[in-house]
């Protein structure tokens, strides 16, 4: 139990000194699998936020620009900012 914990201990040290950032720091535009369709949980949350916005949804964005338009969106809406 020991060893198993000092490898995943050794494994996400590893990985902070590769991605020292990690990955929710970089930018959508960077990322390899960002020109492919959004995923189902980003639709779903990106059609909240535009009802709430009053914004309309596009279904066809890719996953990159869908996480700039959730960042967006969080900050104009009501819901999110106390309004």
């Amino acid at each position: 139990m020991a060893q198993a914990k000092a490898h995943q201990d050794h494994d996400a040290d590893h990985n902070t000194k590769i991605h020292p950032e990690g990955n929710a720091q970089k930018d959508p535009e960077t990322w390899v699998t960002g020109d492919e369709p959004m995923t189902g949980a980003q639709a779903s949350y990106l059609r909240t936020l535009c009802e709430e916005t009053g914004t309309e949804f596009d279904e066809g964005l890719s996953k990159a620009k869908a996480s700039e338009m959730i960042d967006e969106l969080k900050g104009k809406s009501p819901r999110l900012n106390g309004g």
